[in-house]
């Protein structure tokens, strides 16, 4: 399940100057602050974007979330940016380059590459097709 999957927990230290520090043991590039709770929490999901970022940049495996002690907080990528991940972790699985992807689904590199930018506004059923050439299937639960 992608939600788990990318659902990481959290650190919260008080920092010496005030305020929040937020880590990430298992995405330890992965740090920010904010002057109490729940702001250093709201930027922490920026702060986890912008680490796993790092990872598909250099082509890394994306790092596995522990599971998180009781009453501990854990903070997730967008939605989005959850699927372009799930989307990189399959292609590193099964050995598919861009060049591949891009080919299995008749679109240029540039489409492979804006659908891997975690920037990009890329629509859901874009990354459905990805998701399908690389034998994995989107589905969607609301809890």
């Amino acid at each position: 399940m992608a939600a788990a999957r990318f659902a990481y927990p959290v650190v919260l230290e008080k920092a010496p100057e005030g305020g929040f520090v937020v880590k990430f043991p298992d995405v330890p590039e992965a740090l920010t602050q904010g002057d109490d709770k729940e702001e250093a929490l709201r930027r922490a999901a920026d702060a986890l974007e912008a680490a796993l970022e790092f990872y598909t940049d250099e082509g890394r495996d994306l790092p596995k979330a522990r599971k998180p002690k009781r009453g501990q907080h854990v903070v997730s990528p967008s939605t989005l940016t959850v699927l372009k991940l799930e989307v990189f972790q399959a292609m590193r699985d099964s050995g598919v380059k861009k060049t591949e992807l891009a080919r299995r689904l008749n679109w240029h590199l540039m489409q492979v590459d804006r659908l891997l930018d975690l920037h990009h506004a890329s629509r859901i059923d874009q990354v459905e097709a990805a998701l399908s050439a690389l034998d994995r299937r989107l589905e969607v639960w609301v809890a």
